[in-house]
């Protein structure tokens, strides 16, 4: 990133880098005498934490300014669904057989980004969250189309490199969940949703509450592998037991292929958020 701005103040990369070249005195070397937006320490104090939240919001934010990308399709999934070619090293045969959705991202990742090509590369980028499985697929098919694609990381302690098919400008790394989350749906046009674990869960479920709660537009929310989701989660029991209402379940839909959720996407009529929430 570039600073722009038309001042006539000194510009603070200009001192942060005289600051490193003063006198080694006793003073200089002093943590007191480090410039605060240069001080490490500093900053990861615990009283800085609003600063280090509003840093991690607006760096992602400024930067997919600079590249002028307008609007997203999120992929969240599974980390540990393997390749198709690798299905045979799955921990569990229910992983093997998911292997096929590695396919399907990828393949509607290189669907989303034909449309994203079309708009310059402004709208429909793939957003992931930048690691293995699932996210490595979104991130590979829009590589192989010869897109751009966004990877959002966070820092984990058993964590790996970002996979290697995320456009590299667009590749984010971050401490707080909360911030990561908000840049997964800032920029929406679409939301889909592969099978996956806790993270996956965390995310859908997340998203829905913004979307039921009128807190977000409406936007294509899309589930793939009905059989998965209905196996793991009873969607009906929860309308039945009231604790959604049944209108709640036409939040989402189900589908099964690249193609099925493209031609939804492609179709979609803009919806406004809800301004009740049905059954309440």
């Amino acid at each position: 990133m570039k600073d722009h701005r038309n001042s006539p103040f000194r510009d603070a990369g200009l001192d942060r880098s005289a600051a490193r070249h003063v006198p080694d005195t006793a003073q200089t070397r002093s943590p007191a005498y480090r410039l605060a937006f240069a001080d490490d320490e500093f900053l990861c104090r615990e009283e800085l934490r609003p600063v280090r939240l509003q840093l991690e919001l607006l760096k992602p934010q400024l930067m997919l300014d600079e590249h002028q990308i307008e609007s997203t399709v999120v992929l969240f999934g599974g980390a540990r669904i393997p390749r198709p070619a690798e299905a045979d090293k799955a921990r569990t045969k229910t992983l093997a057989d998911l292997s096929h959705f590695y396919e399907e991202a990828r393949s509607f990742a290189r669907l989303m980004t034909r449309k994203s090509i079309d708009s310059q590369g402004r709208e429909f980028v793939v957003v992931t969250g930048g690691g293995p499985g699932v996210m490595e697929a979104g991130n590979r098919g829009a590589a192989e189309e010869g897109g751009k694609s966004i990877g959002l990381n966070i820092v984990l302690p058993h964590e790996q490199a970002p996979n290697e098919y995320v456009t590299p400008e667009l590749c984010f790394n971050f401490h707080y969940f909360a911030i990561r989350k908000m840049h997964f749906l800032m920029r929406a046009r679409a939301i889909c949703v592969f099978p996956g674990g806790f993270g996956t869960l965390d995310e859908m479920f997340e998203s829905l509450t913004l979307i039921q709660t009128g807190r977000m537009q409406r936007v294509p929310f899309l589930l793939f592998g009905r059989a998965f989701w209905e196996k793991i989660i009873n969607w009906d029991a929860l309308a039945d037991a009231g604790t959604i209402s049944p209108e709640d379940l036409d939040l989402f839909r189900f589908v099964e292929t690249a193609e099925e959720a493209a031609g939804i996407i492609e179709n979609w009529a803009p919806a406004p958020a809800r301004s009740d929430i049905p059954g309440r």
